[in-house]
């Protein structure tokens, strides 16, 4: 666990080690000296490393160059020069990751199924506290997200490892609660509207949240209502 905690990140960016002889890296984190250390030590002797990046957001990447540099190690990912497909497989020595294209919290985004032992690495597509993670990054974000939480759950996970908080031992249900959140949140933005609110992000999301979020913490909010109106939008019919 790196030491970056914050609202965001809760008490810090997990990063995963799989396998031993054959090794990934998942997410290696901000670029902390110290967590950077830990992670080499970790790799210190295997044949192979690979380090993977569900996304390139910074306090889940920001980290990755240094630690290739130290340990010789293919860096792969969104925000990387070798990008990663859907169905792309790396050999560790715990099996075969296969990446799973979630795009949602971030255009470019992928877990990690690790099938021989029935996990998932879903970097920031659910998170293990709350049920809500950030959408609101591009346009058509909320509709890849849902679709993405299908994806999920179309895996029949035994466990999921998020990219912050603890790990989830009930996959079908987080994906539900995260799933019922972002539906209900789109919900409300629909009601807002019929509530006669302008269409307007900021308005809709004083209207939604009230007026006693911290101002960070509101424009937030307000740029994920925006990416809820884009969605209702595009599922308006045509005129």
């Amino acid at each position: 666990m790196a030491p970056n905690p914050g609202p965001f990140t809760f008490d810090g960016t997990r990063s995963y080690v799989v396998g031993r002889d054959v090794v990934a890296v998942i997410d290696p984190g901000p670029a902390d000296p110290d967590h950077t250390a830990v992670l080499a030590a970790a790799v210190e002797g295997a044949r192979q490393a690979t380090i993977l990046l569900t996304h390139a957001h910074e306090d889940h990447s920001a980290g990755a160059e240094e630690l290739a540099r130290r340990t010789g190690a293919e860096l792969a990912g969104p925000g990387t020069a070798r990008q990663v497909r859907d169905g792309d497989v790396f050999a560790t020595s715990a099996g075969p990751l296969v990446a799973v294209s979630t795009p949602g919290h971030a255009r470019r985004h992928h877990c990690y199924h690790l099938p021989k032992h029935g996990v998932v690495f879903t970097g920031d597509l659910v998170l293990g506290e709350g049920d809500t993670t950030w959408i609101g990054e591009y346009p058509g974000g909320v509709a890849e997200y849902l679709t993405s939480l299908d994806r999920l759950e179309s895996l029949r996970a035994r466990l999921l490892y998020p990219g912050h908080g603890d790990p989830l031992a009930d996959p079908a249900e987080a994906v539900s609660r995260f799933r019922r959140h972002r539906l209900s949140r789109i919900a409300q933005v629909r009601q807002a509207l019929a509530d006669g609110v302008p269409r307007n992000a900021r308005e809709i999301a004083r209207h939604v949240y009230g007026v006693a979020l911290p101002p960070w913490v509101f424009e937030m909010a307000a740029t994920g209502v925006e990416g809820m109106l884009e969605h209702l939008s595009a599922a308006e019919p045509p005129e």
